[in-house]
């Protein structure tokens, strides 16, 4: 019995990480209040789980706010941007609901909606963890995101599911979730993503990602 509560044990390694995600959770949903900093929370959210991916020592606190101020503006600006084209998409997806089935021209528009859709929802997945890991400008923040969600759709459909299931959980089963949710689907998330970074590392050498955001800007990561 005393073994199965020793550091060692791979459950209680499991559980202890997923303990860190709660925490990390509640630290992102406390920045996250003001809305507008939410941005830069998630992008501290998705550098301190990749900390504990990655073994890299207890400091999760410290990383957490590091990558908050080190990321806070460009974050915010990406945030904006984000929440401006989701507006976009949740107002033409209201009026193509109401035109439904009216005549051929919206079964085009249909098509082209949820092409744009798809695609906001892979940026969405992958824009806040190349900003958490990398230095780059915005444009190729979104060209980067976009490419590498397509690259690699099978880890891309695994993170939409744990998304999707966390929010049907929260929704349907149980609202208080939300205090811990995305915290714990960032981390299984980060465990997914740490494949593809290290790709993007072991094709750019140049990359630092082992503790802090790069100093020097790359022009493409993928």
């Amino acid at each position: 019995m005393r073994s199965f509560f020793s550091p060692d044990n791979a459950v209680m390694n499991i559980i202890g990480k997923i303990g860190l995600g709660i925490y990390l959770n509640l630290l992102w949903f406390i920045c996250s209040i003001p809305v507008i900093t939410a941005g830069a929370s998630t992008t501290a959210l998705f550098r301190a789980c990749r900390f504990i991916v990655r073994e890299q020592g207890t400091g999760v606190t410290g990383e957490f706010f590091r990558a908050f101020k080190s990321n806070f503006k460009q974050s915010t600006i990406v945030w904006l941007i984000l929440m401006a084209l989701g507006g976009v998409l949740v107002t033409d997806g209201y009026v193509l609901y109401h035109m439904r089935f009216s005549n051929a021209f919206w079964t085009l528009l249909t098509a082209v909606f949820v092409v744009a859709a798809a695609a906001f929802a892979i940026i969405l997945m992958y824009i806040f963890p190349l900003m958490a890991n990398y230095e780059n400008t915005i444009p190729a923040m979104f060209k980067n995101s976009l490419m590498i969600g397509m690259r690699f759709l099978i880890a891309t459909a695994i993170m939409a599911g744990i998304y999707v299931a966390m929010g049907l959980l929260i929704i349907f089963v149980f609202t208080p979730f939300l205090l811990f949710g995305e915290g714990v689907c960032v981390l299984l998330c980060s465990w997914l993503l740490e494949n593809i970074l290290q790709q993007l590392d072991a094709a750019d050498p140049s990359n630092d990602t082992s503790v802090s955001t790069n100093s020097e800007e790359t022009d493409d990561l993928s």
